[in-house]
């Protein structure tokens, strides 16, 4: 796979790789096409060298013990970051990275599949990150965002739709699906607006008063 395309730095979003299962290589190439910075965490450096991308930072605790010096003979230049705090995640502290280097937005990959763990954590921490950098993570199945004030977009009339809370979130709201809701309170693991769809061709609107939601649109 060839690196990614040189446009003008944050004005489009970074890349952030993660270490979960990888998505297809077309979907890859169409995010590294428009990422003027691809941060890869920790040891899922193997698996991406190995697609021959071309990557601007490595940040990790490296608690494998990474041969860095074989890293950087593949890799010129490349930003090593060691970032060794155990209380947080290494998407965490990749998220942490870009908005502390200024980037507006931020397009997250290889952060789901494999282990249930991983996947529910890397999903629900997106939500602490929302007023201070734009997130989307990606797969092959969906794309996953954190709800920022009110939210509205185009949708074709079935196309999936789940809205997740992250603990409970009230005030909840919906404009345009074949399942709305007004003024009502989800609760993770109690209720939610999962396997929900966009009724016609048209506008999708959701807000909430209160709590963190996760939207996602599904394509599987």
């Amino acid at each position: 796979m060839s690196s990614h395309h040189i446009v003008r730095e944050k004005q489009e979003p970074a890349l952030l790789i993660a270490n979960g299962e990888a998505c297809q290589p077309d979907l890859l190439g169409q995010l590294l096409e428009w990422s003027p910075t691809v941060v890869v965490l920790d040891s899922a450096i193997w698996r991406v060298l190995e697609l021959g991308i071309k990557v601007d930072v490595l940040l990790g605790d490296f608690d494998r013990s990474l041969d860095l010096d074989a890293i950087r003979a593949q890799q010129y230049p490349l930003e090593i970051i060691h970032a060794p705090d155990q209380n947080k995640t290494d998407l965490d502290k990749g998220i942490e990275f870009l908005i502390e280097r200024g980037f507006p937005a931020v397009n997250i990959v290889w952060a789901t599949g494999r282990r249930a763990d991983h996947s529910l954590t890397n999903m629900t921490n997106i939500v602490r990150y929302k007023d201070q950098i734009r997130i989307v993570m990606i797969d092959d199945h969906s794309k996953i965002f954190p709800l920022v004030g009110r939210f509205e977009k185009w949708y074709e009339a079935g196309t999936p739709i789940s809205l997740i809370p992250v603990g409970t979130v009230s005030g909840f709201t919906s404009e345009g699906l074949k399942y709305n809701l007004q003024d009502a309170t989800l609760k993770l693991g109690y209720f939610t607006s999962s396997s929900n769809e966009a009724a016609d061709d048209g506008f999708v609107r959701i807000e909430a008063q209160t709590g963190d939601l996760l939207i996602m649109e599904c394509w599987d």
